[in-house]
């Protein structure tokens, strides 16, 4: 459980995640393709690939055949809800000094109020190859904004509720201002953190991040209670599962996109046909067919990982009546009538032959008839891969919080999961 906290707390930007992830998988043997490179595939070796630097695929290459060897694969995403900084950030009122931010997704606003921020993401700089700029990742390492609430003695209805506007109310207080505060100061601010000149920054994509890091809680520390859980938690079990996969008749994919909690409509996002076009290259690397290749996909099993809604103690009534996840009580088999989820009655009977045969607990979620969930990358992924292919998560509380609430016991269930998963493929 250690090993995973320190993946939740390194993870501050789906770059530092994926960047984590291929230090991962380089220390256990994978080789790293590159893709404007030629591929020579070999069967009963491991690969990892990084199209872009927030997403990446990881392949365990079996002793494929000609019309007998078919894909398993498992997909999740990097990115979570955050308050992205925007250009020309800086913002004066008095002597306050504010940085302008939108949000990413869909966080719960309130939930990043009176936070310790740090600041995450890349940050591009000029090169002597105008069309490749050096990048780098940054992480401020310490808190740095805050987001301040007002008093309840300015706003008496406080608890009543408070519609919170993104453009005034969210953005986060960088320091208070003195006469050396001027409209570059953030670019200063990074060109010295980075050791760079101002004029070598050329652009940026940074996010204000919680930095409070993930702790045990509950008098038995059986919950889990820290940032990111949606979605590090599937990152952290599929990394651990095509880490342990060996090599068989089949193909292992392991794929990490960015861009979900906005729609995954991105070169990088599980919307693209970047997956397919890395499936088909390891299929030829070996010197098969691209009939090959469509064989593969359609005997394939695609598994989507993502979170799901535990039920909340203090709102019962917001879950299905008969259909209900608790924490504790295992991985969860999402499922969706509206296809919101990858769902389908076959795969869902093949995720259970899996964790019985294991003894993995598990349990199903699907939503009230009256609320409408949230999709996954699953179905879009699937409509470019066809497949059999199911949803699949641990349940939480407080999903898109800044802190996410999870059970010790279910994380640790998904890794066993995943393992099995790759092992009966």
């Amino acid at each position: 459980m250690k090993q995973f906290m320190n993946f939740l707390d390194q993870g501050v930007s789906p770059y530092h995640a994926v960047a984590e992830c291929k230090r991962q998988l380089k220390e256990a043997g994978f080789e790293e393709l590159v893709v404007t490179d030629s591929w020579k595939i070999e069967a009963g070796k491991q690969y990892y690939v990084s199209p872009y630097p927030s997403m990446m695929i990881a392949i365990t290459v079996g002793d494929i055949k000609e019309g007998e060897t078919v894909v398993r694969m498992g997909l999740c995403h990097t990115d979570q809800p955050m308050m992205k900084i925007k250009p020309s950030p800086e913002m004066t009122h008095k002597k306050y000094l504010k940085l302008n931010a939108e949000k990413y997704g869909g966080p719960i606003l309130n939930t990043w109020l009176d936070r310790p921020l740090g600041i995450s993401g890349k940050v591009v700089l000029k090169s002597d190859n105008m069309f490749r700029p050096e990048v780098r990742f940054f992480d401020s390492k310490r808190p740095v904004l805050v987001i301040p609430n007002l008093a309840i003695h300015m706003n008496r209805d406080v608890n009543k509720g408070v519609e919170l506007n993104p453009q005034t109310h969210m953005l986060p207080l960088f320091g208070l201002a003195g006469e050396e505060m001027d409209e570059s100061y953030f670019m200063n601010y990074l060109a010295k953190e980075l050791s760079v000149e101002v004029e070598d920054i050329l652009e940026y994509d940074l996010f204000a991040y919680n930095y409070e890091k993930s702790q045990r809680v509950g008098v038995n520390e059986e919950l889990l209670l820290a940032p990111r859980i949606d979605n590090l938690a599937s990152a952290y079990a599929l990394l651990e599962g095509i880490k342990s996969s060996k090599p068989g008749k089949n193909i292992h994919i392991a794929g990490f996109f960015d861009h979900e909690e906005v729609g995954s409509r991105s070169k990088q996002g599980a919307d693209s046909n970047v997956l397919s076009m890395v499936l088909e290259r390891i299929i030829t690397g070996v010197g098969l067919s691209r009939e090959a290749f469509m064989q593969a996909v359609a005997g394939g099993f695609m598994l989507s990982m993502d979170g799901a809604h535990a039920m909340h103690p203090n709102y019962p009534e917001k879950n299905d009546p008969t259909t209900m996840t608790l924490l504790g009580d295992g991985v969860v088999i999402k499922q969706s009538g509206t296809q919101r989820y990858l769902s389908d009655s076959e795969a869902t009977g093949i995720l259970i032959q899996i964790c019985r045969k294991h003894k993995i607990p598990y349990q199903k979620q699907i939503n009230r008839s009256d609320l409408i969930g949230g999709q996954t990358l699953g179905p879009i992924a699937n409509a470019y891969l066809p497949m059999m292919g199911e949803d699949l998560g641990i349940s939480m509380l407080g999903m898109h919080s800044s802190m996410e609430t999870a059970c010790v016991a279910d994380c640790e269930a998904l890794v066993v999961f995943t393992k099995a998963y790759y092992q009966e493929g």
